[in-house]
């Protein structure tokens, strides 16, 4: 069988942007599936984490305090590959981050859908905007 990548609830909370009691409520009404482990544990798959955050994304859209402000903490919401490139999808808080890069790099990662990734950007153009304002 597969290496199922799992969350404990309180994993969950913290990639969802809510409280473990939150996730615990979400899980017990089926808006987010979860499963026992062998100890009883509530655990949810990280395909359906994924797909959780693909729909919804993170509750808490507050900016973090830190010195890398070009680093974007997320899950794989989405993954396609051919032979020579890939394209990977993560949900990072509200924010969705694509990265294009080689296949060969993808499975040196070996990342799949529902995986926690770091989305690092460095870019030496940034194309800043603000939004219309009706005078």
């Amino acid at each position: 069988m597969a290496n199922v990548t799992q969350f404990r609830i309180s994993e969950a909370a913290e990639l969802l942007g809510v409280s473990a009691d939150t996730v615990r409520r979400w899980a017990d009404s089926g808006k987010l599936a979860a499963e026992r482990d062998a100890n009883g544990h509530r655990i949810v798959a990280g395909a359906d984490l994924a797909a959780y955050l693909s729909t919804h994304g993170r509750t808490d859209e507050a900016p973090t305090s830190s010195s890398a402000r070009n680093r974007f903490v997320g899950l794989v919401t989405g993954i396609k590959r051919d032979t020579v490139m890939a394209q990977v999808e993560i949900q990072a808080g509200p924010h969705r981050v694509v990265s294009l890069m080689s296949r060969e790099a993808l499975d040196d990662l070996a990342l799949e859908i529902g995986s926690v990734a770091v989305a690092v950007v460095k870019s030496t153009t940034v194309i800043v905007e603000t939004p219309a304002h009706n005078s």
